[in-house]
């Protein structure tokens, strides 16, 4: 029987998921970096064509989509850090590659490796194997945190980066920030005495099935490609609007990034709170999905005005903040207990996919129809995404709970699921027996945690 349960993660716990937030943050960052200074950069380059440059902006979404689960799987054989290096060190190969290309194809080329070194999926896994099952949700917040603080890091270093040392130094800058985030994760980041599948954090083969078949999970799938790509397609044309448009020099369009994303984040926090305390999550989700498109079909309406562009930017990131916010929660309330990490993993590779499939489709209205069009693009897939959202179910206001139960015979296995599943506050239990794990649905609020930690073995 286990004691010396903690509420706060341990020094081990911090400096692990600060180490492992640290990888996650360089990578992401060079990835987000070029978005809104690409289409710019890329008249420079031999045989462009604007479809050209939407698939160099999307390119790397598709590889990593590919990739980053069998990546994951392939470190429960071979270790966690040997394929995390690896896959710096293709990440930092194709930033090499895009760095020193005069063409658009040798720009898609490293795009495409850097996706390659999709690491996602490992960084997550070792983050569980390094840390306790009751504070993994936390690490995992911790870890997560970091994508929304690099996109907005990238949305204003990037122009100014690019002032100083232009996209082909932002490309060489990201190498080495590939290679620094190598040294972290050999010297930093402490070694697993074994690496095992954690079911709420990884993708596991004989879980997909269930997981595709469950409309639910694939209504909040649809609603991150569809997030995604819309995101991606707008920069594949917002350089060049607020350039040729509106009149302003690349170097400062930090200055409307920067405003636009801290109201975007202040304006959505009042309604997560509102949400989640109230439990009003799928009114607040479908309303959110509803405002990003109107904020689309400001962007297509603008007519040369700074303040309209401001104004539709800054609701679309107030929208777009909620919603990236909302998913994963949602997911995470919808998913079977012993299934989270496999439906994290398919919604994670369909994100990808829609970054991929964004740039694309950015690219060829971009040159068919212009502007205005990749605006409205936007504006139709969020439409279809409203359609599908409005029947969503009403998401249970359950969070996940691992248990180390210990190594139990079947029937054992199941007569345990049926004791968790009678603590106050459990909703759902799961029981794999060959593992010595417990997945939970619980309700944190009616928890009664001492009873359930009963039942935990060291």
């Amino acid at each position: 029987m286990q004691s010396g349960y903690s509420d706060s993660l341990s020094a081990a716990e911090l400096r692990a998921s600060g180490a492992l937030a640290s990888v996650y943050a360089v990578r992401m960052l060079g990835l987000f970096m070029i978005l809104p200074v690409f289409t710019l950069y890329a008249e420079s380059l031999a045989h462009v064509t604007p479809v050209l440059v939407g698939l160099a902006i999307g390119i790397y979404g598709l590889t990593q989509a590919l990739l980053q689960i069998p990546l994951g799987m392939l470190s429960d054989r071979m270790g966690r850090k040997p394929v995390m290096v690896a896959g710096l060190l293709v990440f930092a190969a194709g930033s090499v590659v895009a760095a020193v290309s005069d063409t658009i194809y040798g720009v898609i080329a490293g795009r495409a490796l850097q996706g390659a070194g999709a690491i996602a999926a490992v960084v997550l896994a070792l983050a569980a194997d390094l840390t306790r099952e009751e504070h993994r949700t936390k690490v995992m917040a911790i870890i997560g945190l970091t994508i929304g603080v690099s996109f907005s890091v990238a949305m204003v270093g990037g122009p100014v980066l690019d002032r100083w040392v232009g996209v082909s130094g932002i490309f060489w800058l990201t190498a080495v920030l590939a290679v620094l985030a190598i040294g972290i994760t050999l010297m930093l980041v402490p070694t697993p005495v074994a690496a095992r599948v954690h079911r709420d954090t990884q993708a596991v083969p004989g879980s997909f099935g269930t997981v595709l078949r469950d409309t639910q999970l694939l209504r909040l799938d649809a609603g991150i490609f569809v997030l995604h790509m819309v995101l991606t397609a707008n920069f594949v044309v917002l350089p060049l609007l607020l350039r040729d448009g509106l009149g302003l020099e690349s170097a400062i369009h930090w200055r409307v990034y920067l405003p636009v994303l801290l109201a975007g984040f202040l304006a959505m926090v009042p309604f997560i709170i509102y949400a989640e305390k109230y439990r009003r999550m799928k009114p607040v989700f479908v309303g959110a999905i509803a405002v990003l498109g109107l904020a689309q079909l400001a962007l297509a309406a603008n007519g040369g005005s700074m303040a309209w562009l401001v104004a539709a930017l800054c609701v679309f990131f107030a929208a777009f903040n909620l919603l990236e916010a909302s998913l994963p929660s949602l997911i995470a309330k919808m998913a079977p207990p012993d299934r989270k990490g496999t439906a994290m993993g398919v919604y994670s590779s369909t994100q990808f996919m829609g970054i991929f499939v964004g740039g694309v489709l950015g690219g060829m209205l971009h040159a068919r129809v212009g502007i205005h069009g990749v605006f409205l693009l936007g504006a139709a897939g969020v439409l279809v995404w409203l359609v599908v959202a409005a029947s969503m179910r009403r998401p249970r206001y359950l969070s996940s709970y691992v248990l180390h139960v210990g190594p139990r015979g079947p029937h054992e296995a199941e007569t345990l699921a049926m004791k968790l599943t009678a603590v106050r506050g459990v909703s759902e239990a799961v029981v794999i027996a060959e593992e010595g794990m417990a997945y939970l649905k619980v309700e944190r609020h009616a928890l009664d945690e001492a009873a359930l930690r009963r039942f935990s073995v060291a």
